[in-house]
C-alpha cells in the first residue's frame, strides 16, 4: 500500500501495526524509551543527599565518595542509564519477595520500626546516616544466634553461583565491609546475608559474626572523607594511572583526572 509516498507493508508478519502506523520493534523501543526517560525525571527529582551513604562506604575509591558527598554532577553521558535504573527497582521486588519468603518459613523478620520508618542510624550530625534491609529477631531452632542484621541482594545466575562458591567478602567486597558497619552501629554481633538467583529464584544464606577491626576500617576511611570535604579538599585518587579497571568504569573519571592530584 502506497499513500503520499509513504510506503506500509501490511502483509502477515510485517510487523506493522494498523493505526499506530510503526512497526512493532519501533514502538516497543519507543514506549521503553519512555519508561526510561521516567525513571530518570524521578531520580533527578530526588533531593541531592549532603551525607555519606553507609551504603556506599565500601566504594574503594575516597576520592568518588568525596565527589558523590559534595554533590558532584557525573561527567557528561555517565549518568546512570535507564536499564541500570530499572535494574534497582527490580532488586527492591526481589527483597520484598525475599522477605516474604522467610516470614513464611518461620523466621520473624523485622523491616521497619512500630512508626512505620525503616531502621537505621545517624552519626556524626547526620553526616553519616545508613538504613538496613533488616532484622531477623527470632526462628526456626537452627542454632543461629538471634538477633541477627539481615542484608538482601538478588544477581544474575553466574554472579549468584560465585557469591555461593567464594562467599560474601571475596565475591562483594563492599558488601562484606557494608555489613560490618552496619552490625557496628547496629549492635548486631552477627548478619544472615541472603542473595536470591534472579534467573532461577535459588536462595544462598551466609551467616557470619562481626569483626570490629573491618568496621573500625571503614569508620575511619569514612571520618577522612568527611574532613577532606570540609577543607574543600579532595581526597587521594585510588590509582597512579587512569587505565586502572575501577577508574575506567568510573562516572568521574574524566573530572578526576583532569583534576590536580
Amino acid at each position: 500500500m502506497e499513500s503520499d509516498n509513504l510506503t506500509m507493508d501490511l502483509n502477515t508478519g510485517s510487523g506493522f501495526v494498523y493505526r499506530l502506523g510503526v512497526g512493532r520493534s519501533d514502538m516497543s523501543a519507543y514506549i521503553t524509551s519512555l519508561v526510561d526517560r521516567a525513571l530518570s525525571d524521578r531520580r533527578a527529582a530526588q533531593p541531592q543527599r549532603d551525607y555519606l551513604g553507609a551504603s556506599r562506604i565500601g566504594e574503594p575509591c575516597e576520592r568518588r565518595l568525596g565527589f558523590e558527598l559534595t554533590g558532584v554532577p557525573v561527567d557528561d553521558g555517565r549518568e546512570p542509564t535507564g536499564r541500570l535504573l530499572r535494574i534497582f527497582d527490580a532488586g527492591h521486588v526481589y527483597e520484598n519477595l525475599s522477605i516474604g519468603w522467610l516470614r513464611l518459613a518461620g523466621f520473624d523478620l523485622r523491616t521497619h520500626r512500630r512508626d512505620g520508618k525503616q531502621f537505621g542510624f545517624s552519626i556524626a550530625s547526620g553526616r553519616i546516616r545508613g538504613h538496613i534491609d533488616g532484622v531477623v529477631v527470632n526462628g526456626p531452632s537452627l542454632g543461629m544466634p538471634f538477633p541477627l542484621l539481615w542484608e538482601h541482594k538478588s544477581a544474575s545466575a553466574r554472579s549468584w553461583t560465585e557469591f555461593v562458591k567464594k562467599g560474601l567478602e571475596q565475591w562483594r567486597p563492599v558488601y562484606w565491609v557494608q555489613a560490618h558497619l552496619y552490625m557496628a552501629y547496629m549492635e548486631l554481633p552477627h548478619c544472615l546475608f541472603t542473595v536470591v538467583n534472579k534467573d532461577t529464584q535459588e536462595l544462598h544464606h551466609q551467616l557470619f559474626p562481626f569483626d570490629a577491626s573491618v568496621a573500625q576500617a571503614l569508620s575511619d576511611k569514612a571520618v577522612r572523607v568527611l574532613l577532606a570535604a570540609e577543607n574543600n579538599e579532595l581526597p587521594p585518587r585510588i590509582a597512579a594511572s587512569p587505565d586502572f579497571y575501577l577508574c575506567r568504569f568510573c562516572p568521574y573519571a574524566t573530572r578526576c583526572w583532569e583534576t590536580a592530584a
